[in-house]
């Protein structure tokens, strides 16, 4: 039987073994996929030893990402943009490196949302590995434009710079921010922290959709702000469900469907 693992640490709270289960299951994939504890200073070995042992792919979640993109000796377009790789693809005794946050970020806000993106003006709060991983595909989406901004402004002028030959992307400071945004992307670490993005009001609109990359049981403090003020709001298990689809995708051959599973682990975060 393929096998698959998802590595990080800590790993144990990982939904993906889950969601991977019902994917094969959906589509009659035999397949095993578990969770693989790396030491922090032994992700290299980790890798190593499950290609050996004959295993067929990794997705790879914090604090590995970087490490992952070092390892890959073919990286995706958008995983090379992003510096990062968040799936690993084992093949011919090499390893293909893939991103696949950003497609499932916008996956969730155009299809499950219904958010179509085109001509829209988008923010991105943060700079981070997150932000530039979103920033490619959102810009595929052919927005009026994209501001990013991030409490450090020159890391968010440094990341246009970046991307600005693949669409209208520009930074600002946060008190710099005017007129409504169509969509907000909060991917900061903040909501982890229950800090909130320090956003001037004026960004939110009634039809405003306010996505925060972090989920839970309960709605983020940036959600909950920006709900107080008219927006529209999301989370981001959306975005962990339709990413995983896009690696079991890479891997498979066989794109699975993703509503059935969404609401189950939904229901799971309400219990």
């Amino acid at each position: 039987m393929d096998a698959y693992v998802v590595i990080g640490n800590p790993i144990a709270h990982s939904k993906s073994p889950e969601i991977h289960a019902q994917f094969a299951a959906q589509t009659g994939q035999e397949l095993s996929y578990e969770r693989l504890l790396a030491p922090l200073h032994g992700f290299k070995a980790a890798v190593q030893v499950f290609q050996r042992r004959g295993g067929r792919g990794a997705n790879v979640t914090v604090p590995f990402k970087l490490e992952a993109h070092a390892l890959a000796d073919r990286l995706s377009e958008r995983a090379r943009l992003a510096g990062a790789v968040n799936t690993l693809k084992f093949e011919d005794g090499g390893i293909f490196g893939d991103n696949t946050d950003g497609a499932g970020l916008v996956t969730d806000i155009t299809v499950n949302a219904g958010q179509d993106l085109a001509g829209r003006r988008i923010l991105l709060l943060g700079a981070g590995g997150a932000s530039r991983g979103a920033l490619q595909p959102l810009l595929q989406q052919q927005p009026a434009e994209l501001v990013i901004v991030n409490r450090t402004q020159s890391r968010a002028a440094e990341l246009a710079a970046q991307f600005v030959e693949y669409g209208p992307v520009r930074s600002a400071a946060y008190a710099e921010l005017d007129g409504v945004f169509d969509l907000i992307v909060n991917a900061t670490s903040a909501s982890l922290s229950d800090d909130l993005p320090p956003l001037p009001l004026s960004v939110y609109g009634r039809q405003t959709l306010a996505y925060d990359m972090m989920y839970g049981r309960q709605p983020t403090v940036f959600m909950q702000s920006a709900q107080q003020h008219g927006a529209q709001v999301r989370d981001g298990l959306g975005m962990l469900v339709e990413q995983a689809a896009e690696a079991f995708h890479l891997w498979r051959g066989v794109r699975p469907a993703t509503a059935e599973v969404f609401a189950s682990l939904r229901q799971q975060l309400a219990q």
